[in-house]
Parts: C-alpha cells; structure tokens; sequence
C-alpha cells in the first residue's frame, strides 16, 4: 500500500506540473455527430456551445455523410455487429475479403490486409518482415506508430535526417551489406502538411535496391489527381513497395487500416503480423461504410476537388493577413506560434470566437515549435473559413502575434 501511495503522489505531482507549465492536454466533449460544425462541452460542465471544427481528419467530410451512415446500417443489419474473433479462426467474411480487394486496386497494388487500424498496421509489419540480418531506415518525423513498430524489430535501426535525401543515402550506402533494407516515410507528415518527396525517395530505393514502406494515412482518399494517395502525387505508383494507411480519416473517420503490397508480403503478413493474428476483426458496419466511400471516390473527384480549393483559399487568406504558415497545398495547414502558452491560449480564444481548433506542442512537436493546427475539410463552406479567417485575425492582434 506504501508503494501504492508513493507512485499516484509521484504522477500528481507530474500532472500538477503540467498544468502549471500549461502543458496540459484538455479534452473537448462534442454532443453531436462529428461535422463541419459541431456541438461542444467545454469547459466540463459548460453550456454546448456551436462552433466550426477545423480539427477533425474528417478531409472529405464523410464522417457524417447520410450514404455512409445508411451504408455501415446496412452492413450492420446484415453482418451483425462484431465477428467476436479474429481473422483465422472465425472472423473473416466476405465483406472483408472484397475490402482487400478494393483497397489494393483503388491503391494500385497487388493485394491488402484489414488491421482495426494504422497504428496496429505498422506495429506489425515489420517484425513480420525483417529480422536481425537487414536494416530499417526511417524519416526521424515519422509517425509515432512508426516509431513504435521499428522498436519492436530486430533489424538495425536508422533514421534519417527529415525530408534529406543526402542523409537518406548516406544510410543506403553504410548500410550495403545487409541482406534486405526498407526506406520508411509518411507520405504526408502530420504536424506540418508536407509531403515526402517520393520520386527522388523511389530512385534512391531503385538505385540502391531497397524496399520502400509509405504510411499514406493523411492522403489515402484526398492526394493526387484520383484520390489515390501521395504515390499518385509524385507519379509513383507501381514504384511504392509497402503502403500502410487508415480508414480513420478521408474514408469514413471511423476505424480501421491496411497494409497493400505485393501479394507474396500480404500473405507472410497473414501468417506472422501478431496485431493481424492476435486482434479482432474490423467491424462488419465499418467495412461496409468504408466500401461505400471507395465507391464514391471511384465514382467521382468532386470532394477532393472541393477540399484542394478550400485548402488553397484559406492557406492564401491566412498567409495574406500575416501569420506564420509552412508553404504546401495540403490541408493539413499549422499555424506556427512557437510559445506553448501562447497556444494554448490563442485556442481558447478562438473557441470563444465559435472556432474549435487545438493547440500542439513539446513532446507532439519540437519546443519552440508549437503550433495550432487547422485542418480543412470538403464539408466547410466559404462562410466556414471566412469566419475562422476573421477570428483568427482578431484574436492574432489582441494577443500582438499579428501588427
């Protein structure tokens, strides 16, 4: 009971401090479908308050959409509500297998595997793949279940300097002498909306015969001319060896991811993958929805077209009135404020002003780095990003980060 006592003091005291340091991460309660707009309890206890959600990875608006709700109804209805089992023993049906299907072709690859998400998707495929004899070389900015998949590999481990092509083949050449190596990158990296440089990433790959692993969770569905992802983008598709992605974000916003590849990795993923093997499998409601969003996105590109002209209207807008924003054409559009404190109090600010975005700092991002993180989304009209234009504006001058 002692110890008992020693530890909870200890992680008071660390919460304590969090808070004093304004480090602390608050959560915000929505009391309605997650939308353009949305319903929200904040502070706890706090009247709902509408107010215009510029946080959500909802790209294409689909969370709430009427034909993906009826859709995952339908699955529901006729699939029932869980498989209560995993993949191999009793919780595969045909709705997953054709889910497969559809994602590797609407990704242009050879095969998929369902995973109840991305992050369980690169926790197993590369301890599944790899082993003592060979060298993983990754992004340093990569994703952290990236960095959390390598940890579990026996490869040898090396990252590289972000965005460096230089540095990237300067581990390529160190790194000869290994059996088989695998290049790993985000396709878009999360906290600045910038997009890995894959043409050049493919001809290192090529050139110095490695595999090359892409973890395409903020494109799948948005980036290049169909959708397909930053492979599209670049121009390299049939060049990508691995691509890892969500339906948690453009497809849906619900759960769930996939590994697609050649088929010969797919099947050693099904007999090894452990968060594969050792997990439930996808929801039946959830795949169903998922199918219908591929569907639409087969069907036609007026939603990433919507999203790529909002995303360029309120990047220009911004950048016109003066604040900090990296270049890019992704939607994903930080605004740099460097000061943690000043974060997180332009946020509640901007909250006050009906605009819900949130603020990210020290460990999310570097210290001196903190940012607040808008994200556009298809379903955000014109008087959407007009409204969060002028708050942020206002806000920016009374807190002196605009002149």
């Amino acid at each position: 009971m002692a110890l008992h006592i020693k530890v909870k003091e200890h992680f008071l005291r660390e919460m304590e401090e969090l808070r004093e340091a304004d480090l602390f991460k608050e959560e915000r309660f929505i009391h309605s479908p997650q939308a353009a707009s949305v319903s929200v309890e904040y502070p706890a206890g706090a009247a709902l308050k509408q107010v215009v959600n510029f946080c959500a990875n909802n790209y294409l608006g689909l969370s709430g959409h009427p034909d993906l709700v009826a859709a995952a109804q339908r699955g529901l209805a006729e699939r029932g509500f869980g498989l209560s089992s995993v993949r191999f023993i009793c919780g595969t049906q045909d709705i997953h297998k054709r889910l497969e299907r559809e994602m590797a072709a609407f990704q242009g690859m050879q095969d998929a595997i369902l995973y109840s998400s991305c992050f369980d998707a690169n926790l197993g495929v590369f301890e599944s793949l790899l082993g003592e004899e060979d060298a993983l070389i990754s992004d340093e900015l990569n994703h952290a279940s990236i960095i959390d998949g390598v940890r579990l590999c026996k490869a040898e481990r090396r990252r590289y300097k972000h965005l460096d092509l230089h540095d990237l083949e300067r581990h390529l050449r160190e790194t000869m002498e290994r059996r088989f190596r695998l290049i790993i990158t985000d396709g878009v990296f999360s906290m600045d909306g910038d997009l890995a440089p894959l043409e050049q990433i493919c001809n290192l790959a090529e050139e110095h015969e490695a595999m090359l692993l892409v973890d395409d969770s903020h494109a799948t569905g948005f980036i290049g001319r169909t959708g397909r992802g930053t492979h599209e983008h670049c121009d390299v598709m049939g060049r990508v060896d691995i691509i890892t992605t969500t339906f948690g974000k453009a497809l849906g916003g619900a759960s769930g991811g996939c590994i697609s590849g050649d088929k010969v990795l797919i099947d050693i993923l099904r007999q090894r993958s452990r968060p594969y093997l050792f997990s439930n499998t996808v929801s039946p409601a959830v795949v169903a929805a998922t199918l219908k969003a591929l569907e639409m996105l087969r069907a036609s590109t007026a939603l990433r077209d919507t999203l790529e002209a909002n995303t360029m209207y309120f990047r220009k807008k911004m950048a016109g009135a003066g604040f900090d924003i990296r270049p890019g054409i992704h939607p994903i559009v930080p605004i740099i404020l460097h000061e943690a404190e000043l974060v997180q109090e332009m946020s509640r600010r901007l909250f006050d002003e009906g605009i819900y975005v949130i603020g990210f700092f020290y460990p999310v991002v570097p210290r001196g780095r903190a940012r607040i993180r808008v994200q556009i989304s298809a379903a955000h009209t014109r008087e959407h990003l007009d409204l969060a234009i002028a708050a942020f504006t206002k806000v920016g001058r009374q807190l002196g980060v605009l002149q």
